[in-house]
C-alpha cells in the first residue's frame, strides 16, 4: 500500500512516499523556491542497499502545478512510482481546521470550500495547503485524497483552556479561540511515549515539547490534549526561530503609535523578524548555539530566554496535570540539542525532573531516556515522524470510507 504525503507551502512542496505494508520510505523530496529562476528539486530514493540516494536539479519551476509535474517525473524516473494508480491515497498536511475538523477528512468540494473559508485563521499556511490539494487532485483525480489537520488533536481542549477572556461575540461570530498546532507531532510522540513506558496511554500524564523553528508545548492527559501553547494562530506561546511567542498585546498598539507601522507590518515583524532572529540575528538554533559558544552575549541571552519560557510552560502544565509521568522532547531542536534540553530542565529536581548529562549527550536516530537515577519523571527524546503519522491517519480515513460504503 503506497501513500504519498504532501506538505505544500507558499513557495515549496515537501513530499514523502511510503510503502505502508513494509513501513518504509520509498522516496522523499522538496521542491523549493517555486516561481523563481533558481528553483530546486531535491529528491531521495531508497536504493537496493536500503540507503537513500539523493539527486538535485536546479531549474525554473513556474508554479505549483509545474512543481507537481517535477515530483511526478522524479518518482517515475527513480522507479519509486511507475503509475499514479499505484497510490492508495494522497495525504495532505493542512495547518488549520478550525472547529469544523476533528479528524482526518476525505477531501471533496465541500471540504475544500471549508478550508478556504478558514484561511483567514492561518493566512500564511492554509492557502498554500489548499493550492497543493487542488493541484494534486487535478494531477491524480482517481486517487483518494485526505486532509490531516494540525489543529485536530487539540480539539479535546476544554473551554476553560481554549477560550480567551474577550467578549463572547468574538468567539461566536469570528471563531476567536485557542486552536493549537503541531497536533500530528504531539499525538505521535505521546503514543510512542506510552510504548516506551510500557503503560496504556489513557493512564498517562505527559508534557510534550515540539521544539523546532516553530515550537509548541502540550499537556496530554489520558491521550488527549488538554492545553497547548500555540493559540488562534501559531504565533502564541514559546519563543521560536522568527516568531515572538507570548507578548503583551498592548505592545502592538504601542508600536503603531510610536513607529507608525501598519497592522500588517507589525504582523510580519512578529511572525518573521522576531524570536531568535529578533534577539540575536540568527533564527537557526545551531547557529545561535555556535555564536553563544564563541562568546556572543546576545546569542547567550536568546538561549536563556528560550529555556526560561519553556520551563515556565513545563511548570504550568505540571500544575494543570497534577501528576507528570514523562516529559517528551521532539522535533529538530528537541531531538538534537542537549544544551536546550538541559537548560529547560535545570533547577527542576524539586519537581522530580533531573537530567543525566551523559545520557543527554547521546546521539542517535532512535528514542532514548535522559533522566537521572534520582528523577521521578521520565524524560524522553523521541524523534517525531509527522509524515508517517499523516500517512497512517490517511489509511485509517480511506479504510473507514470503504467500510461505510460496503456496509449493508
Amino acid at each position: 500500500m503506497k501513500i504519498l504525503v504532501i506538505n505544500s507551502g507558499s513557495s515549496s512542496i515537501k513530499y514523502r512516499l511510503f510503502d505502508m505494508t513494509a513501513k518504509t520510505v520509498l522516496a522523499s523530496g522538496l521542491v523549493e523556491q517555486i516561481g523563481e529562476q533558481q528553483s530546486r528539486l531535491i529528491h531521495q530514493t531508497r536504493n537496493d542497499r536500503g540507503d537513500m540516494a539523493e539527486s538535485v536539479k536546479t531549474e525554473a519551476v513556474a508554479d505549483h502545478r509545474a512543481g507537481f509535474e517535477r515530483i511526478g517525473a522524479a518518482l517515475t524516473e527513480s522507479g519509486a512510482l511507475t503509475d499514479p494508480r499505484e497510490l492508495s491515497a494522497i495525504g495532505h498536511r493542512v495547518v488549520h481546521g478550525g472547529e469544523e475538523f476533528r479528524n482526518p477528512t476525505l477531501i471533496n468540494p465541500k471540504v475544500i470550500d471549508t478550508i478556504r473559508r478558514l484561511s483567514p485563521l492561518a493566512p500564511l499556511h492554509n492557502p498554500a495547503n489548499l493550492l497543493g490539494i487542488e493541484v494534486a487532485m487535478q494531477s491524480a483525480p482517481q486517487v483518494p485524497q485526505v486532509a490531516v489537520f494540525d489543529t485536530a488533536f487539540h480539539q479535546s481542549l476544554p473551554q476553560k483552556a481554549y477560550r480567551y477572556a474577550i467578549p463572547q461575540d468574538f468567539y461566536e461570530t469570528h471563531q476567536v479561540r485557542r486552536y493549537g498546532f503541531h497536533g500530528t507531532s504531539h499525538s505521535y510522540v505521546a503514543r510512542q511515549a506510552a510504548k516506551m513506558l510500557d503503560r496504556p496511554l489513557d493512564r498517562l500524564n505527559l508534557i510534550t515539547l515540539h521544539l523546532g523553528n516553530g515550537a509548541s508545548a502540550s499537556a496530554v492527559k489520558g491521550g488527549k490534549s488538554i492545553d497547548t501553547s500555540m493559540g488562534m494562530t501559531p504565533l502564541e506561546g514559546l519563543i521560536m526561530g522568527t516568531r515572538s511567542g507570548d507578548i503583551d498585546p498592548a505592545i502592538i498598539f504601542y508600536l503603531k503609535k510610536k513607529t507608525g507601522l501598519a497592522g500588517d507590518e507589525i504582523e510580519t515583524l512578529l511572525n518573521k523578524h522576531s524570536g531568535l532572529k529578533g534577539i540575536c540575528g540568527a533564527n537557526d538554533m545551531r547557529a545561535v548555539e555556535k555564536q553563544a559558544q564563541e562568546g556572543d552575549r546576545r546569542a547567550q541571552l536568546a538561549i536563556e530566554m528560550v529555556c526560561y519560557r519553556i520551563k515556565k510552560y513545563i511548570g504550568a502544565y505540571y500544575a494543570v496535570l497534577g501528576r507528570l509521568d514523562a516529559l517528551v522532547f521532539t522535533a529538530g531542536i528537541g531531538e538534537k540539542s542537549p544544551l536546550i534540553r538541559a537548560g529547560c530542565c535545570r533547577g527542576m529536581a524539586h519537581l522530580g525532573i533531573e537530567v543525566d548529562s551523559e545520557k543527554n549527550n547521546r546521539k542517535g536516530k532512535e528514542a532514548f531516556d535522559i533522566q537521572s537515577e534520582n528523577s521521578g519523571v521520565r524524560i524522553l527524546v523521541i524523534p517525531t515522524k509527522e509524515e508517517y503519522e499523516i500517512a497512517k491517519q490517511t489509511i485509517g480515513c480511506i479504510q473507514n470510507r470503504f467500510e461505510s460504503e460496503s456496509a449493508p
